[in-house]
Order: C-alpha cells, then structure tokens, then sequence
C-alpha cells in the first residue's frame, strides 16, 4: 500500500482504457501498458475495472477479447436483476403459490349486449341489395344521413340535367330575348335556373316565375315520371328514417343487468339468480326471460362444438318466465337433475370456461314495437354463496325503490358441494331418519305385548289353571319381521300339569 502510494501519489478513481469496437460478435484487441517488471494492470472480465499490482508498466501487448466491454456489462445487469424479474413473474402468479394462469374469455355477448361476432367471406353480398330497405336501416346513422341526402341530391340533379338538356335541344336557350318564342319551361336561361326548377318539381313546392308551357309535350310527360319517382324517393327514404328512429335500441338500454350472477340456497335448493330492472316509469309489455348456457364440448362421437348452446330453464314450465317488471327482480334458475350445473361445486365452479347469456324480450308500451335486451355472465362473474341485498322499502303510500343497491350482494351460508351431492346428503338423512322411526314404533307394541304376556303368564300359572294364547300377535311379528317372536306361544295342559 505504501508503494502504491509513493508510485501514484494523485491515483484516479477510475482508469479508462483505449477499446477499439469492430462490431457485435468480432473479436476486440484491448491494447494494455505495462512494464517490464512483475507489475502489470489487470483487466478484470466480470468486474469491469482496473486492479494495479505493481509500480511499473509492461510494454504494451494485445489481449483478444470475444465479447466487448459494453457487452459484458450489460450480461451482468442482465444477470443482476434476473433475480428481480422473477419475484414479479411469482407475484404476478398469485400471492397463494403457483397457479395455472387463467387464460380471459372472449366473450360472446358483451355485457351491454352488442354480439361480439363479425361475418367475414361472405360472397353473396348481392343478397343486401335484394332488402335494401332492411340495410338501409340496418346502416349506422352517419351512412344513414349520407344516403338520405344524396338520394334527393341525385335526383334533383339527374332531372335538372334533362330539364336543361331539353331546353338546349329546343332552341330555348338562344331565344331568350324575343318575346316571341314559346319555350318549354319559361324562366329558363341555363343549367342553375333549370336545377332550381327540378326541385320545385320534386318538392311539390310549386310554380310562380319557372313554370312549364303546354307546347312541350316531352316536358310534361318529364314532369309526370319526375312527380311519380319523386314521390317513391321521398316515401322510401322517409319510412326509412322513421323506422330508424322509432327503433327501440334505446329503449333497451334501460333494461338493466346485474354484475354479477350469484348461486346460493332458495327454498333448500341451490339457485342461480340475477337480478333485472327497468329505469323507465313505462312498462315492457308482456315481458319474457330466457338464458343460454354458451359453453364448448366435443360429443360421443369425437365432434368439436365450439359454442354450443345449452337452455337453461329460468320457470318456462311453471310460467315465471313471464314477467310484470314494475319493480327489480330476482331471476331464479333452481339447479336440477336437468340443469347443466347439476354436478358443478364451487371448486369446479372456479375453473370452468363458460358464459351464460340472458335474453329479455318485451313490447314497448309508448311504441308497440318489440324490444330486447341481452347481457352475459362468464365463469368468474358467477358469485358462490352470495345473494342479492334488498332494494324495496314501505314509504307513505308507496313503495320506494333504492337503485344503489342494485348490484350490491353478501355473503350467506351455502354448502360448497355440488348440487348431486346435495341431493344425496338429503336423501340419506331422510332414509335414515325414517327407518330410525319406523324401527321405534316397531320397537315398542311389541315389548308391551311381551310384558303383557308375561303378567298374564304369572297369574295364571298361581292358580294353577292351563294358558292358552293363540295368535294375539302374529300381525305384529309379520310387520316387525322378528323371527325371535315367531311361532306359537301356548301351553299345553299335560304339560302345565306335570
């Protein structure tokens, strides 16, 4: 230490080498001074530094690097915080250990209920023209508006051009000073006075200073078909529009959904449930619930149905599908022998890939028209062992509604089995619990005819008098099916005697 300090009294904190890089992957010569003593300044590969040994420096000498300074490096950066991006990659996974990483449904429905569904190679796209009214209203309201303006833009235009090819073709237009001349269309001196002129036509406006001449046999049989074809452009265009706008799509987004779906116990069943709502003070007339089970499976015979659709009975038999929707309320689906959540616990429940797509349908009480909202549940939205907090409350003369509560649900008690299993814990209970009665009431008529038999047996047998008891409780033993009671229980007197 003492040497190194006489040597180099003012040593730098770091030493920098001259490094000449010829590119990734090439070999790099690191020129290094030294002298010719044992003394030599050592580059350290891991270390990235310079480490001095001695005073003097050896002549200079080429070392051949296969990977450069920089690139050595940033491995061991790499290597340094490899530790670090594992513990993200083990939080990431869940704080319970390792876990499967579960993959995101896409959904089928969304939950405002747009079907996330897009048809593509279709050929016969001919076959929109054929219903053109139906993909006229089908089309957004900005292609709808365009359509609408250049229907009638075209038309006026379309016959302003003949109304001014005719007043051409006749002369008109170079007679315009003399009195004289009898043109098709008075007031007519060029193409904007002959547009103008179409669609006063069109519009049925009416005439006042461009008004047609009966010396233009071909300008009224013009005025005639613009007048038909112009009345059918304004019938289907308005009637597309008003179907448009008479649409109740959203109407529909008033028909609320719950966030979740939740499975709990009703009436000692297991239930799925969600809850629906109308925010309008009108009625959904007629009001009609269905629910789809949207899951993948392959069949028997080895066939791969991605979505298949599976009904889920919501009280089609029993008629509570039929809704009077003044006030929220709770669907019900009671998981039965013949729901496919029958073997589902709340363990399966976790790691199933499924989506449950619920369907109301119902008239329009201001419009008539019919109506239909949609909303979906995948397998994580599923709540187990929740219900649905209350929402109704008696005010003055009237029932108040809280739709902040909407969507709020606790936590109750619910067995985690499945619904098969449930079944068969209830239906071993009640058999044990009826043979356990059966075999007391047995029990009991038949230890009171023995202890009868045998105070009569006692008294008898005192006076010295022959018993006989024939039969008095064979219909007992045959109901018992005792085979110790089996029999005949009479003296005979010879015997009594001796």
């Amino acid at each position: 230490m003492a040497l190194e300090n006489s040597v180099f009294p003012s040593r730098p904190d770091s030493l920098s080498l001259p490094v000449e890089e010829k590119g990734e992957g090439e070999e790099v010569e690191v020129a290094t001074e030294a002298t010719a003593s044992t003394g030599v300044f050592n580059l350290s590969e891991e270390l990235g530094h310079v480490v001095t040994t001695e005073t003097e420096l050896p002549p200079p000498t080429a070392v051949k690097v296969n990977r450069s300074f920089q690139a050595k490096l940033a491995e061991r950066e790499a290597n340094a915080n490899q530790p670090r991006k594992k513990k993200e990659v083990e939080k990431e996974r869940g704080r319970f250990g390792w876990a499967r990483a579960r993959r995101k449904r896409q959904r089928y429905v969304e939950k405002n209920g747009r079907c996330n569904v897009q048809h593509g190679n279709m050929r016969e796209t001919y076959r929109y023209l054929t219903d053109i009214f139906t993909t006229l209203v089908d089309l957004n309201w900005r292609c709808s508006l365009i359509v609408f303006v250049m229907a009638y833009a075209v038309t006026w235009l379309f016959f302003g051009a003949i109304w001014y090819l005719i007043a051409y073709c006749r002369g008109d237009l170079d007679h315009l000073e003399d009195e004289t001349w009898t043109p098709c269309v008075n007031n007519v001196n060029g193409f904007i006075s002959a547009f103008l002129f179409s669609i006063e036509t069109e519009t049925t406006i009416g005439y006042g200073h461009r008004v047609i001449t009966d010396q233009c046999p071909v300008g009224t049989m013009l005025l005639l078909l613009q007048a038909i074809l112009g009345s059918m452009v304004n019938a289907f265009m308005v009637g597309c529009m008003f179907v448009k706008i008479s649409q109740p799509n959203k109407r529909a987004e008033t028909l609320v959904f719950s966030k979740h779906a939740v499975i709990s116990l009703r009436d000692d069943k297991l239930c799925l449930m969600f809850r629906v709502g109308d925010l309008r003070s009108s009625h959904i007339v007629g009001a009609n619930m269905r629910a789809k089970l949207i899951k993948s499976k392959q069949t028997q015979e080895g066939e791969f149905i991605p979505l298949d659709q599976t009904d889920i009975s919501v009280g089609f038999e029993t008629g509570d599908d039929r809704l009077f929707l003044v006030s929220p309320l709770v669907i019900s689906h009671e998981i039965d022998t013949h729901s496919p959540f029958w073997d589902m616990s709340q363990a399966q429940l976790e790691k199933e890939d499924f989506e449950i797509v619920v369907i109301l349908e119902g008239m329009v009480e201001a419009t008539g028209m019919t109506c239909q909202a949609r909303s979906s549940y995948l397998a994580e939205e599923v709540q187990w062992g929740h219900r649905f907090s209350p929402m109704m409350s008696l005010a003055e003369g009237f029932f108040d509604i809280d739709y902040g509560a909407f969507h709020h649900t606790f936590e109750v008690d619910t067995p985690s089995v499945s619904a098969r299993e449930l079944s068969l814990a209830a239906a071993r209970l009640d058999a044990h619990l009826y043979w356990s009665i059966s075999s007391r009431l047995d029990e009991e008529p038949l230890a009171h005819q023995a202890a009868k038999q045998l105070d009569s047996g006692s008294s008898n047998s005192k006076g010295g008098e022959p018993t006989f008891i024939v039969g008095e409780i064979t219909d007992i033993q045959e109901q018992s099916g005792l085979g110790e009671l089996n029999g005949s229980v009479a003296t005979d007197q010879s015997e009594s005697e001796a």
